[in-house]
């Protein structure tokens, strides 16, 4: 089976990512590159839409994991949104949940997204080069 990934957010502080298909080892490779690609310096929030992942395996969760790593080593989160039951039982058995921040619909967490970007342009300024 094949993973679709869509970029809906990709700013200076935060990613997020539309996943759909199975998220296995033919295709974690896949997810992994192009969050190598996505994933700047100053990066702290990585989302994913969690809503078409029909299958996740070991190889897709290894993948969850060092992004997961990575964003706690800068201070920052990952976070899923819209997990089947399926998917979501999967982390659960891993014991990942407690450190993930799981929002309830992609308004949720778009509407967080945003405030962060709300707030990292405030700080910046209009216009300003980092």
């Amino acid at each position: 089976m094949s993973l679709n990934i869509v970029e809906k957010i990709n700013a200076n502080e935060a990613v997020s990512l539309a996943l759909q298909g199975s998220l296995d080892s033919d295709t974690a490779p896949q997810l992994d590159e192009r969050l190598n690609r996505i994933i700047g310096p100053s990066t702290k929030v990585v989302a994913f839409n969690m809503a078409g992942v029909t299958f996740i395996s070991s190889a897709g969760l290894r993948v969850i994991f060092k992004t997961l790593k990575l964003m706690k080593s800068r201070g920052g989160q990952v976070s899923v949104t819209q997990m089947s039951k399926g998917v979501r039982k999967v982390f659960e058995i891993v014991k990942v949940m407690p450190d993930l921040t799981v929002f309830a619909s992609q308004t949720e967490m778009d509407d967080y997204l945003e405030a962060i970007q709300r707030r990292a342009e405030g700080a910046f300024g209009e216009g300003a080069c980092l």
